[in-house]
């Protein structure tokens, strides 16, 4: 934070003391703090598992109920190209022995499911991750895709933060917020701590609300999450976080309601501290499991889909108790 006595007026001066990993893996890095997930750390992630059981973290892609979207993207669609009625036709394909197949397509924003962000989706001064210039995304992102996260993956040990169920609620409200105090002091609720290079999964349940209200949902829309304060962006520094994942659409509360700037903490972790986000998982069943058996950490895998020069890509995350 600045300081001086004036309200900061841009997200230059709110983050203009902030901590920054620029440089610190090298002039040509572009998966930032997923470094710290070294051999070491996905084998400390092994080590918590216990029974084999794995949970899948992806929402439905096509979700009869509908698909939870930031507002102005569009849901997914699907459309059907070949199938059976296909070979009702007398001009239909002929393949010797008789085989039929169907086909089909997708149409949909590389952001509009359960996704990894490109650590350069997001960014402020002209500047986005390690210090590239935001020029490089012109028709496509040259520096800091997310295609370099998929090309390694991301494992590690996976610690669940049950919010929800830590404040004794179905699912936290419209704008609610929570800080690193309360992550901290849920870990401790839950029988473990936050350790250095854990990959944070954080559960409010707010999607719930999506389903159950459907376009109602969007009026004066703001998200429940983590909200930015100083301290909380060094405390991710401190313990070198490379991944934050959650079950929102955008990872923190949409508004700041200090400064009412949007989305600070995509610029403060993932533009300064290359820390990645992952949104719009679907964490229920891994909750109810952890609540059950008081087992809360995990190995966490995941490996987005391989696309050249996009900004995010869709993504079905492991939890392996």
């Amino acid at each position: 934070m600045t300081q001086s006595n004036t309200e900061p007026k841009t997200i230059d001066d709110l983050l203009a003391d902030a901590p920054s990993n620029w440089g610190r893996w090298g002039d040509d890095d572009e998966v930032g703090s997923l470094n710290y997930l070294t051999p070491a750390e996905v084998l400390r992630g092994v080590a918590h598992i216990k029974t084999g059981a794995v949970f899948t973290l992806q929402r439905l892609i096509g979700d009869p109920k509908g698909d939870p979207v930031w507002p102005g993207r569009s849901p997914a669609t699907r459309t059907m190209l070949m199938d059976e009625a296909t070979w009702d036709s007398d001009d239909a394909p002929a393949f010797p022995g008789g085989l039929h197949y169907a086909d089909d397509k997708i149409e949909a924003f590389l952001q509009g499911s359960t996704q990894y962000d490109a650590l350069g989706h997001v960014w402020y001064g002209g500047k986005i991750w390690n210090g590239y210039d935001a020029r490089t995304t012109v028709g496509g992102m040259d520096k800091a895709s997310v295609e370099p996260i998929a090309q390694r993956g991301v494992v590690g040990r996976g610690v669940l933060l049950d919010l929800a169920r830590y404040r004794g609620k179905d699912n936290l409200d419209k704008g609610e917020t929570f800080d690193h105090n309360d992550l901290e002091a849920c870990a401790k609720a839950q029988g473990h701590t936050i350790e250095p290079h854990d990959v944070l999964i954080i559960r409010t349940n707010f999607l719930k609300l999506f389903f159950e209200q459907g376009e109602k949902f969007y009026e004066n829309f703001n998200e429940p999450g983590l909200t930015y304060s100083p301290e909380l962006v060094q405390w991710f520094h401190d313990k070198e976080i490379p991944n934050l994942v959650t079950d929102t659409i955008a990872n923190e509360t949409t508004y700041e309601p200090n400064s009412g700037f949007a989305l600070p903490l995509h610029c403060a972790l993932m533009r300064n501290l290359g820390v990645t986000l992952t949104e719009i998982c679907d964490l229920e069943k891994l909750a109810a499991s952890c609540a059950e058996d008081g087992q809360y950490t995990f190995l966490y895998a995941a490996a987005p889909l391989k696309v050249h020069r996009a900004t995010g890509s869709p993504v079905n995350p492991l939890a392996i108790k």
